[in-house]
């Protein structure tokens, strides 16, 4: 062992020559550079064949070390230690088998030794060591959690998720209902289809077609209660939309209501099965979400039915609904006409009349006479 020292330049510094079957994944420690000018250095033995191949590890561009990295503010989990992987180190010299070593060695450290200073000798051997401990706690962790959790360990509360309300869809899931031969159109046909009991010999019944309107749902609704007659409100899917307040306001008095079709199409009977289905459908599903009500009639506009109709209000789990008292208030007779037709009213019948469509001025002056006419005879409104 001899001491030596250089003058000027330096030649290339020296390098630990490593055989090269380490794994790429292996973490290894960088040796940083000693002052070779002052230092004692050691000549040690490489042991290894001269055609060995070695690799050549650069000493001013050290690999990049791995990290410990612990999550900051996370109290609903364990802390765990996450080792970053080490990217491959791009040597700034290639990866060579030198024919003869890398160092040249002094005529003291015998043939196939190279110079290594005492300073780097042991700052490699620690931080070789440092990392060997790291790597075994790493790989000690992942096989642990990995085996699966610990029963000891508590498992962290899982936070209350809260969804919002479900969006509406374009149908309303019911059970189909059986296929009526013609809708109904007294209380006994109802009786008959529902299997409920008779109605009194003196009821008849109201319904009002084509709301909820802004202006005239809320005036009929005020006369209705003054008299205490309930009615059956045949509500136009298109309608409610945007008057949902409107439509909501008439459930909150009590009062019921029927599907009649999202926009109300003309001649619905002669339309095929699939257009149906959707008109009825769509409001189905627009009344009920709004409300809190589901339909159990469906009125067909204009009364415009047929088989294939019919067959489409059954599968949606409805029955048909029609009339037997109809005043023409839609065509805006004039109110003295109106509660001339209604006042023809016999007991068991379904009286017809309007609260949306247009201006329905004349049917609210009309009900206003009629109503308590009706009453004064003895007939009782009742509920569908």
């Amino acid at each position: 062992m001899s001491e030596e020292s250089t003058g000027g330049t330096p030649p290339e510094e020296a390098t630990i020559a490593l055989p090269a079957g380490t794994g790429a994944g292996e973490a290894t420690a960088p040796i940083r550079p000693g002052n070779p000018d002052d230092e004692p250095t050691v000549a040690m033995s490489a042991n290894a064949p001269a055609d060995e191949p070695t690799v050549a590890m650069p000493a001013d561009a050290p690999a990049e070390e791995a990290t410990v990295a612990m999550p900051a503010d996370t109290p609903a989990e364990e802390a765990t230690v996450a080792m970053r992987p080490a990217a491959a180190p791009v040597p700034e010299r290639p990866v060579q088998s030198p024919s003869e070593p890398v160092e040249t060695a002094t005529s003291e450290s015998g043939s196939g030794g190279f110079v290594l200073s005492r300073r780097r000798l042991l700052l490699g051997l620690s931080g070789v060591a440092g990392v060997a401990v790291a790597a075994t706690a790493v790989a000690v962790r992942s096989a642990s959690s990995g085996s699966g959790e610990d029963a000891s360990r508590p498992t962290p509360a899982q936070p209350v998720v809260v969804t919002s309300r479900a969006p509406e869809s374009t149908a309303v899931s019911k059970a189909p209902a059986p296929v009526q031969r013609r809708p109904i159109s007294t209380l006994a046909d109802y009786a008959k289809a529902t299997g409920g009991p008779a109605f009194p010999t003196d009821a008849v019944a109201l319904t009002i077609d084509d709301g909820p309107h802004p202006v005239w749902t809320p005036k009929i609704l005020k006369l209705l209660d003054k008299y205490q007659v309930p009615a059956m409100f045949c509500m136009i899917g298109n309608q409610v939309l945007g008057h949902e307040d409107v439509a909501r306001m008439v459930t909150r008095s009590g009062h019921q209501l029927a599907n009649h079709t999202w926009s109300h199409p003309t001649e619905l009977g002669g339309k095929s099965r699939k257009v149906a289905q959707a008109e009825i459908h769509k409001a189905q599903t627009k009344i009920s979400k709004t409300t809190g009500y589901e339909p159990r009639l469906f009125r067909s506009p204009g009364g415009d039915w047929s088989p294939q109709l019919l067959w489409a209000v059954a599968q949606a789990g409805l029955l048909p609904l029609d009339w037997s008292n109809d005043p023409r208030d839609w065509s805006q007779p004039g109110a003295s006409k109106i509660e001339h037709r209604m006042l023809a009213a016999q007991p068991g019948q379904i009286l017809l009349c309007h609260d949306g469509g247009g201006d329905r001025s004349q049917t609210y002056q009309a009900l206003s006479v009629v109503i308590p006419a009706l009453q004064a005879r003895g007939l009782r409104f009742v509920a569908l």
